[in-house]
């Protein structure tokens, strides 16, 4: 594998339902949002990477009363063997996001329930192996 997951934490979220009006018109209009992701990466010293993966549910412009959501949920890890510059590429990329994203998804879940939105109809599945092939093509 070459590396080693050391922490995994919620670094940030935003949740802001600003208006009676949203609220009433989400569940109507969650269709009209696009699940937007985000993955950058920092390094530390003694091969150490912070990976910042983060969600966020942007509104198409049709939407007349918008919500914001985002949530940016942190990884350390370690880089325990000599890796290629592609491979850790790939595990910053793709290891590391498909192995937090459940935990994204069900604390994303967990805040509409709270926010008393019933049916929240958001695609769950990510593959985030055809994100990279697909920025690797342009």
């Amino acid at each position: 594998m070459g590396y080693k997951i050391l922490s995994k934490f919620i670094k940030d979220i935003s949740f802001e339902i600003p208006s009676v009006a949203a609220f009433a018109l989400l569940e109507k209009e969650i269709s009209k949002y696009n699940l937007n992701f985000d993955i950058k990466s920092k390094p530390f010293k003694n091969n150490m990477i912070e990976i910042s993966t983060i969600l966020k549910l942007v509104p198409t412009e049709e939407v007349k009363h918008k919500i914001m959501t985002e949530i940016n949920y942190a990884t350390i890890i370690s880089i325990e063997d000599k890796m290629e510059k592609k491979d850790l590429e790939k595990a910053v990329l793709i290891d590391i996001p498909n192995e937090v994203y459940p935990t994204i998804y069900e604390v994303f879940v967990y805040l509409f329930e709270k926010a008393g939105v019933k049916d929240l109809s958001i695609k769950k599945e990510v593959n985030f192996e055809k994100m990279y092939n697909e920025r690797h093509k342009n």
